[in-house]
């Protein structure tokens, strides 16, 4: 472990992610799986933002907030799989503290534009449902780079103010990471400093990026499902269902995995099972988007197979 000595007390330079260390027998098995994932999720999401990018039949704004989401879950996977790999490869689990805390910067700014993404594209979905005679005038070619750039910024904003409180607090004493990438449990853990104030700022700024978006994600699918139950025929309940189904299932899995990882208590017979869970949703969920809006979506489908 690189350190500096100053007063007395020893200042870590650098971390060690314990990640999967403690399952010594099975360390091939999971760099095949990690591997695999990883190969599988940067050629769907690339797949779709090519679709998206390169073909006509896939003018709506729906498909440009999907190429959005594919090119967030690419830099996302990309921010946590290959020094994962690196590792199960080397068996070296060291990462200097610059490192760590751009992996986390990227980490919390990628989660952030997520949620407001997520938002977005589930205000489309109200729009076209609820609005359809307005839906193109409202939904214009600049309001989608609006409400797409908003989402990257207000992501930015608020992972650079949590990431201002983190340069604050010194890490010291220990530099385990029982975590399999750098993010803000497991490092505060780490801290010798005063974090109440730190873990305020970043619970209300956590709270901006996710609990607001949900809560206006949620409000859209009422109205929409309100919306359905006013179509009298079968086929059109069944139609405006299967149009908002796809991103339906993508916002149930993200919100559930993530109140699961942040809001289980941060016990030590847990730590386990909070790792599963952070593999489900910062690994699996980039890979398992683009199957689902593949899979279900039969606009995709056909600019898929043309």
């Amino acid at each position: 472990m690189s350190a500096i000595g100053k007063q007395n007390q020893t200042y870590i330079m650098e971390f060690i992610l314990l990640g999967f260390g403690n399952f010594p027998d099975i360390q091939p098995a999971l760099f095949l799986f990690f591997l695999v994932v990883y190969m599988v999720t940067m050629t769907g999401n690339i797949l779709i933002i090519v679709l998206v990018v390169a073909n006509q039949y896939l003018p709506m704004p729906m498909y440009f907030f999907l190429a959005n989401l594919s090119c967030l879950e690419t830099c996302y996977s990309s921010t946590i799989l290959p020094r994962l790999l690196a590792s199960f490869l080397t068996g070296d689990r060291s990462i200097s503290y610059s490192s760590c805390m751009t992996q986390f910067f990227i980490f919390a700014f990628l989660v952030g534009v997520e949620c407001y993404l997520l938002a977005v594209m589930s205000y489309d979905r109200y729009l076209a449902v609820c609005k359809p005679l307005h839906y193109v005038t409202l939904m214009n070619h600049k309001c989608c780079i609006a409400l797409a750039a908003g989402a990257w910024v207000s992501g930015f904003m608020i992972s650079f103010v949590i990431m201002l409180s983190m340069s604050q607090i010194t890490f010291c004493d220990r530099s385990e990471i029982d975590h399999f990438f750098c993010d803000f449990t497991p490092m505060i853990k780490c801290s010798c400093s005063n974090t109440f104030l730190i873990e305020i700022i970043t619970s209300l700024m956590s709270a901006a990026c996710t609990v607001l978006p949900f809560l206006f994600t949620v409000a859209s699918y009422i109205l929409i499902g309100i919306a359905i139950l006013r179509i009298s025929s079968a086929t059109g309940k069944q139609k405006v269902f299967s149009a908002c189904s796809s991103h339906l299932i993508v916002v149930t899995i993200f919100y559930i995995t993530l109140v699961l990882v942040y809001m289980l208590p941060k016990t030590y017979n847990l730590t386990a099972f909070n790792k599963l869970l952070s593999v489900f949703y910062t690994v699996v969920t980039p890979m398992v988007n683009p199957l689902i809006y593949t899979l279900r979506n039969e606009k995709v489908r056909e600019a898929l197979g043309k």
